[in-house]
């Protein structure tokens, strides 16, 4: 396997390296994902109900205990609730963003590695080109099919590795950033569940 792989020339190591990270991330990630649970409604519930009654403490304490997403941003409105609603909603929504840039870590490093796996596929295949060529230019224009195949399959070779790497990582990425565009919008009904059940709604 190995010595089909270098075949290919230089750049197929750069290529490799791009898939065992971007399954890495990906890896990762799933994990991640299954670790975080949102806990929406029903947690946003106990809490305003708690806040209702005047038990604020409680209410802190359920919330900050919780220790998820939206325990943690229910714990930090809980501490500006005397304020006004522009303070609590900025307070929400920085929180909010806080937690999803979390969820999102390392997404943007799996879409660029989407981005220039075939890239430097293509480059592959341009130095393959120019090595095939140089070929053709030493032997004075009297082609040999059997020597210009090493340019040629190096050419191929890199092409079907970058886009053999891209795919499946433009998938996973559109995968994980659907998850948390999933994730974010069940923080976003439970902070509104929230502030609803503050007195804030008609406000």
């Amino acid at each position: 396997m190995i010595d089909f792989l270098a075949k290919g020339g230089v750049l197929v190591v750069p290529i490799l390296f791009c898939s065992v990270l971007a399954i890495a991330i990906f890896l990762e990630r799933l994990i991640r994902f299954k670790q975080v649970k949102i806990r929406g409604y029903g947690l946003v519930k106990k809490t305003a109900r708690l806040l209702q009654n005047g038990e604020y403490q409680e209410a802190y304490e359920l919330a900050n205990a919780d220790n998820s997403p939206m325990g943690r941003i229910l714990a930090h409105a809980i501490e500006v609730k005397d304020q006004e609603r522009e303070t609590l909603e900025t307070v929400i929504v920085h929180t909010t963003d806080e937690e999803v840039r979390g969820l999102s870590r390392y997404l943007q490093a799996l879409a660029t590695i989407g981005n220039i796996s075939p890239m430097l596929g293509l480059l592959g295949t341009v130095l393959g080109m120019m090595k095939a060529f140089q070929v053709i230019q030493q032997m004075g224009g009297k082609v040999n099919a059997a020597v210009l195949a090493g340019g040629i399959w190096e050419a191929m070779m890199t092409t079907a590795l970058g886009l053999a790497v891209a795919l499946p990582t433009m998938i996973a990425h559109s995968y994980l950033s659907a998850r948390v565009e999933q994730y974010e919008a069940q923080l976003q009904d439970g902070t509104v569940t929230f502030i609803k059940a503050l007195g804030f709604g008609d406000k």
